[in-house]
């Protein structure tokens, strides 16, 4: 699950900050650093779904942005799967969900 994590932030912040002149975000990379796999195994250890959704929040709204915001249907349907994670209220629920986004985010790259 915290790659599923990672992965979603990843996507998200591709879409946000990757422009086609610049070298690529990678995982390594220090904007990365609060979305890391291991921050993400931290919150999922503890169960803590809220800040899990906090954080990818935070991503998807950067990724939004970057999309034209709901006035795009790309826009729209991000903002339907966001939505949509938003109501999990356990850990185990989240997979299901976060594979919608990370198909979603890496199909509109």
């Amino acid at each position: 699950m915290e790659l599923l994590l990672e992965t979603v932030a990843l996507f998200s912040l591709k879409l946000a900050y990757e422009t086609e002149d610049s070298s690529p975000i990678l995982r390594d990379d220090l904007m990365m650093g609060d979305y890391e796999r291991e921050v993400f195994g931290l919150l999922v250890r503890r169960g803590d779904v809220e800040s899990i959704q906090m954080k990818v929040d935070e991503c998807l709204s950067l990724a939004l942005n970057a999309i034209g915001g709901l006035d795009t249907v790309l826009g729209r349907e991000l903002n339907r799967l966001a939505a949509d994670f938003s109501t999990v209220r356990t850990i185990e629920q989240l997979d299901a969900r976060l594979i919608a986004l990370k198909d979603y985010l890496k199909d509109i790259q």
